[in-house]
């Protein structure tokens, strides 16, 4: 049954007053979290020698080959929700909801490994505080934090900004006090002496070591589109959501080279590959004890872990809205619209993510976090990743009328870039985790997701059970740069009941029903 739909504006609900400084400030502060105090180790390893900055460095070329793609459809789609509205208006003439429904589906895995990550970094500098812990106080550690977080989130958070605002002082903070002590007592020769052989690029080991080191850095940058998830919130969006994926791209580019040369400068890369070093565990700590003395390693180790802490709260508020506001609007099962009835949050929602996060979290305290971080990439390749770069040509052919503010520059440069990259990490996951099969689990989980996806499409009657619902609202809707901030309105929800709803991944905000919704991805 096809129509043109809404227009995205018929329907008050988010307002447009994010800026551009915020805007790209929002990107960075969910870029920069936990994850770099956590991976320099990790990257070290994979090079094998401080060359490891090249990891840093091809991550950020394929953040922003890829950002190029995020920038263009999030400004021709500007409303809530992100992919799972690029996704939905680029494959729904074939396939109806399939990609959304898989969308939503792998961020039910994706977003709980992702915030497992955050707690195995918790854990990993609480050791440096507490010496002793042992393999099972660790786990109960982390289960223990899950819970709390999970038990924090049972009820009304009327308070997100104010928390978001201490998150990004402490990461800041952090960052700048591990920066400013490790160029106090640099050493070029611990940061540019290379190992015999770092370079030979006709050998097998550098370009697997590469392909680890680009699944890291890309990890690390993650949270460039959130901009992007935060569409319906962007003052004139079709200027501001591009440039905020790129200023903060180059912005965190910066810091991360910043960090990562610095403490090759101070802390011997031999140091990291020891598992029984501080610097294995909790590089950040290393550094300043190394330089300002053990007293300020507590200090910015405690600051560390409340980092830690607030980026699980805050990724945990806003992955448990996502299968919610699906469910809403009818692309994922209807159980997951239920919320609390005295509290409003939903419920399924926010135990399932917990539950995920919790297994999650076992599974990499028990092979590695660089296993873990496989596991998360290789899940989001297939659907979101490659998902996006086919959008972008499929909704230039299908839509040319689009409005498309931004165009990709050097079409299709960036979408070729971004293939190879992604397909790259995709292609050696398997033998950067051995033994642990991620590209066979990522295929399994989205296989499984289709079959799920046919068994909730019999029961709601939609393809291929029922007719393709084509909805064009972008096409034929108003322009989000000319409108006035106070009027401007979120992806409408289908229901004719609705009353101005949050589509998936929404930014910060209050949703109708007072839930403080919010698709920011996860901080790692």
């Amino acid at each position: 049954m096809a129509g043109t739909g809404r227009p995205p504006t018929d329907q008050v609900g988010f307002v447009r007053r994010i800026g551009l400084f915020q805007a790209t400030a929002i990107n960075m502060s969910q870029m920069c979290g936990i994850g770099p105090f956590v991976t320099i180790p990790l990257m070290v390893a994979a090079f094998g020698g401080p060359h490891a900055v090249i990891g840093f460095v091809a991550g950020a070329v394929l953040a922003l080959a890829d950002g190029l793609i995020w920038a263009e459809l999030g400004a021709s789609l500007p409303g809530a929700g992100g992919s799972y509205v690029y996704l939905r208006q680029a494959f729904q003439y074939r396939t109806g909801k399939l990609m959304p429904f898989l969308f939503v589906w792998t961020m039910m895995l994706y977003f709980p490994v992702a915030l497992s990550t955050g707690v195995i970094g918790f854990v990993q500098y609480l050791t440096y505080l507490w010496p002793g812990m042992t393999q099972t106080q660790g786990d109960v550690t982390g289960l223990v934090l899950i819970a709390l977080v999970v038990a924090s989130l049972w009820g009304r958070v009327e308070n997100l900004a104010r928390i978001t605002a201490v998150l990004w002082c402490v990461m800041i903070a952090s960052v700048v006090l591990v920066i400013a002590a490790a160029y106090t007592h640099f050493s070029p020769d611990l940061a540019f002496t290379y190992p015999a052989g770092a370079f030979e690029l006709t050998s097998n080991h550098f370009w697997i070591g590469f392909a680890a080191g680009l699944t890291i850095g890309i990890y690390d940058y993650g949270g460039y589109n959130t901009t992007a998830y935060m569409g319906a919130e962007i003052k004139n969006p079709g200027r501001n959501i591009p440039r905020s994926i790129i200023y903060s791209i180059l912005g965190i580019m910066a810091i991360y080279l910043l960090l990562q040369i610095g403490t090759l400068g101070v802390v011997d890369w031999k140091e990291m590959l020891d598992p029984e070093s501080t610097a294995s565990s909790s590089i950040a700590s290393a550094v300043m004890e190394t330089t300002w003395g053990k007293g300020a390693a507590d200090a910015v180790t405690v600051l560390i872990l409340v980092t830690a802490v607030a980026s699980v709260f805050t990724g945990l508020l806003g992955a448990s809205r996502i299968p919610y506001n699906a469910a809403r609007e009818k692309v994922f099962f209807r159980p997951f619209a239920i919320l609390h009835q005295r509290h409003r949050f939903p419920v399924l929602g926010l135990l399932s993510m917990g539950g995920i996060g919790c297994v999650a979290f076992l599974i990499g305290r028990h092979t590695d976090l660089a296993t873990l971080i496989q596991l998360l990439l290789t899940v989001v390749v297939l659907v979101q990743a490659l998902g996006q770069i086919a959008a972008v040509t499929v909704l230039r052919r299908r839509q040319p009328g689009l409005r498309r503010p931004y165009r990709m520059w050097l079409y299709p440069l960036p979408s070729l870039v971004a293939l190879v990259g992604w397909l790259v990490i995709y292609g050696y996951a398997d033998r950067n985790s051995p033994g642990r099969h991620p590209i066979e689990w990522s295929l399994a989980w989205v296989g499984a997701g289709c079959v799920a996806f046919l068994l909730w499409a019999r029961y709601e009657k939609v393809w291929p059970f029922g007719p393709r619902e084509i909805s064009e609202e972008y096409l034929h809707g108003a322009d989000p740069d000319t409108e006035p901030a106070a009027g401007a309105g979120s992806v409408p929800d289908p229901r004719p009941d609705a009353e101005g709803g949050t589509g998936p991944d929404a930014g910060p905000g209050t949703d109708p029903d007072g839930d403080p919704g919010t698709g920011v991805p996860a901080e790692r």
